[in-house]
């Protein structure tokens, strides 16, 4: 059963700017120019301009790129229920890329479909926009890990995670 908005349980008030900080120390989404473009408790979205750095041999975006938005998306609005004190990490992801990457923008909007108390499943939609038409091209689901009382900063999180 999904969970609803309504149902959302926001445990850290200042969520919004804990998630962009978070957002803007990730070195990958600056290199590749992702933008955090929605964020609401249990619900993120993220986008990426074109640019042929990010194009596969036939020019479309690379399937890489659209795992990460779908996962980065993921993580975000797996965060956005999280408590400040606590962070996560991915535990694993299902991406089915169902068109190319054909376009202008791609954007990844991902939902929590459940918070656990270690783990949280999202849902999320990648789209091509081209010449202002959006058009489905992946679908995700991701396992997110949360790791109490661990900072979100590099230098505080665990290398050695517990089994």
């Amino acid at each position: 059963m999904n969970v609803t908005k309504s149902e959302y349980v926001v445990r850290d008030p200042d969520y919004r700017q804990r998630i962009q900080d978070s957002f803007d120390r990730q070195g990958f989404m600056t290199l590749i120019g992702g933008e955090l473009t929605l964020l609401e408790p249990g619900i993120c979205e993220v986008a990426v301009d074109y640019s042929p750095g990010l194009a596969q041999q036939k020019g479309f975006f690379h399937g890489g790129v659209i795992g990460t938005l779908g996962d980065t998306a993921c993580g975000y609005a797996a965060y956005s229920l999280m408590a400040a004190q606590d962070s996560l990490l991915t535990v694993e992801y299902k991406l089915n890329i169902m068109g190319p990457g054909d376009g202008e923008r791609l954007s990844a909007r991902a939902s929590v479909v459940r918070a656990g108390a270690r783990l949280t499943i999202c849902e999320g939609r990648v789209y091509n926009e081209k010449g202002g038409i959006k058009k489905e091209c992946g679908l995700i689901t991701a396992t997110m890990m949360r790791l109490p009382q661990t900072s979100d900063m590099p230098s505080d999180t665990p290398t050695d995670m517990p089994d």
